[in-house]
């Protein structure tokens, strides 16, 4: 007789385990190219829960090494990366083309290149199990994008092709380095010195204190070019591993940080001695060309929370679908049903979001003014709420599987220390919600998004009507105190005021999901957003929704 009573996902497929997933899919995706992708998800599903978990697994208890000098005693900048991270590279970059897919035709055998809905869903799936390689993905294909945007375009003929190529042997992987040791936030701060040469090009002088995927072969740099104090000075850069005439880059890799979670993806800093490098855009003008890439990495890092939420609860409703205690399963225990709701309210929210931010994003980038608008105040809401949600959920995934989910042999370790990089780079909680002022303060982010949700409630399905006043209410008063905060640049209340509009936004998104066919649940999901993180509540007044969580679990399952 078999006594075990501890239940293994491994060997599950992710994506069909989430019962949301094609749905969603077929709403979002035209259908020719949701009919193309879904045997690219289901078959990246069966690998999220075998291979890829075991090589990420694998690759987060062998953290690359820095070797900086050779065996002869000559200088080198040499990072040795496990096998299993190595393997993990070549799945995402040559065969799903992750970084290549916004920028070429031809991948995965589609003829033009993949909207931002198909690229943002595959990586959400990708990272449930893997999310350190996430970052340099979401670099190179972010450098590649600003490139376009501000390069000259011989520069871009020349260097495009190599960090959008999905043969691994050809590919040169992209990188971002800004933070310094007095410029971290305060990218003014910035002291790295940019001096003109006279073969036309530029030398870049000083530290870089924190730089992710520091031997990738391009990074784009920040560093002052002008004899001029704050923003006014710095100017953007396209830094080459190596110099034209093959020669190594003059820097060097002082040492490899050692960090809590993405421990698979090499991090270290940097030592620019007279670095060749090519000017991008327009002298003085680097943080506003470069604030494109940012505010792409920023929506990744958005993306790479939501994943990681989805995961954490697929773990979870998994475990207690199949645990029994007190001669029941978990998932039919009330208190139980509550915990999983409320770990699921915030996964789909994410996901929502994420979905409304790819959309709007396609829009924008084809040149619609009211989608850039969108784009601008939706990306730092994302990167502000989903970041943050995701060390709640993780945590609490953690503690649903109980002393094993303390246990480094199951995800959930991995996945809490991982959670805790999405409040931290590309800016903290706090910058990120200041930026959502400046949005609303510098931009038509606020009227857009306004204008954006009474259309998704106007063609998706109403809340009840014992709930449709509250909601009315709930909807007004946070766009107005976003407005008031803004006009009174009132600092204080911008975590506030950006909690306040992501959950506006993705309640909205989901009514006008559940107006899909099989995604009817997300209406209890929607209501769940309005009762437990927009309207004012009694802490101890009795639930009433005990039938709704109910059906909510049946549906999980």
């Amino acid at each position: 007789m078999d006594n075990n009573n501890i239940p293994d996902s491994r060997g599950s497929n992710f994506f069909t385990l989430d019962p949301f997933s094609s749905a969603l899919l077929k709403a979002y995706l035209p259908a020719p190219l949701y009919a193309h992708l879904l045997p690219v998800f289901d078959e990246l599903g069966a690998a999220v829960g075998s291979r890829l978990d075991e090589l990420a697994d694998t690759a987060d208890k062998n953290p690359p090494q820095l070797s900086v000098r050779d065996r002869q005693g000559q200088d080198a900048r040499v990072i040795t990366k496990h096998p299993a991270y190595v393997e993990l590279e070549k799945i995402a970059y040559e065969k799903l083309g992750l970084a290549a897919m916004s920028h070429r035709p031809g991948v995965l055998g589609w003829d033009q290149p993949f909207p931002p809905v198909a690229k943002y869903a595959l990586s959400h799936l990708f990272v449930q199990a893997e999310f350190g390689l996430c970052c340099p993905v979401s670099m190179t294909d972010s450098l590649a994008r600003t490139l376009k945007r501000f390069g000259d375009p011989a520069l871009v003929e020349q260097v495009l092709p190599q960090v959008t190529a999905t043969d691994f042997a050809d590919l040169q992987q992209g990188a971002m380095f800004m933070t310094e040791q007095a410029a971290g936030s305060d990218v003014s701060a910035t002291q790295v010195v940019a001096e003109p040469h006279e073969d036309g090009h530029w030398r870049l002088t000083g530290d870089k204190w924190f730089c992710s995927n520091p031997d990738a072969g391009f990074a784009m740099v920040l560093a002052r070019s002008e004899q001029t104090e704050g923003l006014k000075g710095v100017s953007l850069f396209l830094l080459p591993k190596q110099r034209p005439d093959g020669t190594p880059n003059q820097y060097r890799i002082l040492r490899l940080k050692d960090k809590l979670g993405t421990r698979s993806m090499a991090s270290g800093e940097i030592r620019l001695e007279g670095a060749f490098a090519w000017l991008i855009g327009s002298r003085g003008k680097g943080f506003q060309q470069m604030a494109d890439m940012i505010n792409n990495s920023r929506l990744s890092n958005g993306m790479r929370a939501a994943g990681l939420m989805r995961r954490a609860v697929s773990e979870a409703v998994y475990f207690c679908s199949n645990r029994k205690a007190f001669g029941r399963r978990l998932i039919e225990m009330p208190l139980m049903q509550r915990q999983l709701a409320k770990m699921m309210m915030r996964a789909e929210q994410g996901r929502t979001v994420m979905f409304q931010t790819a959309v709007a994003l396609e829009k924008a980038d084809g040149g619609d003014e009211f989608s850039r608008n969108l784009v601008r105040i939706l990306t730092p809401l994302i990167k502000f709420r989903a970041c943050r949600d995701a060390r709640v959920v993780t945590g609490d995934a953690m503690e649903v599987r109980g002393g094993c989910g303390y246990i480094e042999e199951w995800s959930e370790p991995r996945l809490m220390r991982d959670a805790h990089l999405g409040s931290i780079w590309e800016g903290t909680s706090n910058i990120v919600a200041l930026d959502v002022l400046r949005a609303i303060r510098k931009s038509d982010g606020l009227a857009a998004l306004q204008t954006h949700v009474q259309r998704l409630l106007d063609t998706g399905v109403a809340c009840t009507q014992p709930l449709q006043a509250l909601q009315r209410q709930c909807i007004d008063s946070a766009f107005a105190l976003a407005q008031k905060v803004a006009d009174d640049d009132s600092a204080v209340m911008a975590r506030q005021v950006a909690s306040a509009l992501y959950h506006v936004i993705s309640l909205a998104g989901m009514r006008w999901e559940a107006a899909h066919a099989g995604l009817e649940s997300r209406a209890v999901l929607a209501d769940q957003v309005l009762l437990h993180r927009l309207a004012p509540r009694d802490p101890l007044a009795p639930m009433q929704q005990e039938q709704d969580l109910q059906a909510l679990m049946a549906y999980a399952l």
